[in-house]
């Protein structure tokens, strides 16, 4: 395994990183989500990812009940989670507001057994906050110890570039991190958001770096059963002809070079230096390994341009986010 900075930080993650979304506390049995992070732990991997909104704070509660169970130490270890979407149905259980922060820090913190969190992200922009009154309470749990760094989640250029005015005007501890979905099907934040981040020495922990399993290739020849594209229809933006095309070709290039389609997808991400680690998501143990393996892999130039041409997509934009809709609707 191989470990990067994540930005002009200190801290350093493994290049590749073990997330819970979607898993842990979720379609994933505990027993089983306690192998995938031991083989990840044993493999190299320091840096687990979490967030109070994953199956509704389950994830974070399986997490603990791993490292009790397992008597993991924790001084070595990267923990992370997240802030923002609702947890209930109260109007100040959301946003990133001081009230909701201060509240739901403790909520997370009981629910890991932790006393700290490494890196605690903002995990959207809250439009209805001033960034100062968000960027302050955030300065404040790094100076009381609950968190040791702070990072923002799926955040513009622009936002980022308020975030970093605000704190370097009053003195505080600026955002390390970003954490956007980045792939080889989704490479928006090439335009504007990758240059941005890395003036202000913020490094990226991307999520969804296998397109949610479509770049391991197990779609190219049908959706297996049980898998998310078989039991939901949220995959379809994915699961279209012209992306199982590329994949496919992307297989062929993989196996050229005796390694899996996956592995192929996340050294793809690897060779772009702002990325700190590639959160991934196990449902099996030999999904960790396989995705660990890709730590080990460097794309040759010849490579990265047959790469390149198979995927024939100019980074853009995604349709657009509307969040004053549920703004709106929050605030009626």
């Amino acid at each position: 395994m191989r470990y990067r900075k994540v930005g002009k930080s200190g801290l350093k993650v493994s290049e590749v990183s073990l997330g819970s979304w979607l898993t842990y506390g979720g379609s994933v049995e505990n027993e089983m989500a306690k192998k995938c992070m031991t083989t990840a732990l044993d493999l190299g991997v320091n840096f687990i990812d979490s967030a109070e909104i994953y199956a509704g704070g389950k994830a974070e509660e399986v997490i603990a009940q791993f490292f009790r169970d397992e008597n993991v130490s924790r001084r070595n270890l990267v923990v992370s989670s997240k802030v923002f979407w609702p947890t209930s149905k109260d109007i100040t259980d959301w946003g990133n507001s001081r009230k909701n922060i201060m509240n739901a820090i403790e909520d997370t913190l009981s629910r890991l057994n932790m006393d700290y969190i490494d890196i605690y992200f903002l995990h959207r922009y809250d439009y209805t906050t001033p960034v100062k009154e968000t960027v302050m309470v955030m300065d404040d749990l790094i100076k009381t110890g609950k968190v040791r760094h702070w990072g923002t989640s799926v955040w513009t250029a622009a936002q980022l570039e308020r975030a970093n005015a605000v704190a370097k005007e009053f003195g505080a501890h600026k955002p390390i991190v970003e954490q956007p979905p980045y792939n080889m099907l989704s490479r928006y934040i090439e335009l504007e958001i990758m240059q941005v981040a890395k003036t202000h020495g913020m490094g990226f922990t991307v999520f969804s770096p296998l397109a949610q399993g479509l770049l391991t290739g197990k779609y190219n020849d049908g959706k297996p059963e049980g898998s998310r594209g078989a039991t939901s229809t949220w995959m379809n933006r994915y699961l279209n002809e012209a992306n199982l095309s590329k994949t496919r070709k992307l297989t062929e290039i993989a196996t050229s070079l005796d390694i899996t389609t996956g592995q192929l997808a996340l050294a793809w991400i690897l060779r772009r230096p702002e990325v700190s680690s590639a959160i991934v998501g196990a449902t099996k143990p030999e999904h960790v390994i396989d995705n660990v393996g890709a730590s080990d892999v460097i794309l040759s130039k010849d490579t990265l341009e047959q790469v390149e041409s198979v995927l024939d997509n100019e980074p853009e934009w995604p349709p657009a986010y509307k969040p004053e809709i549920y703004y709106q609707d929050k605030m009626r």
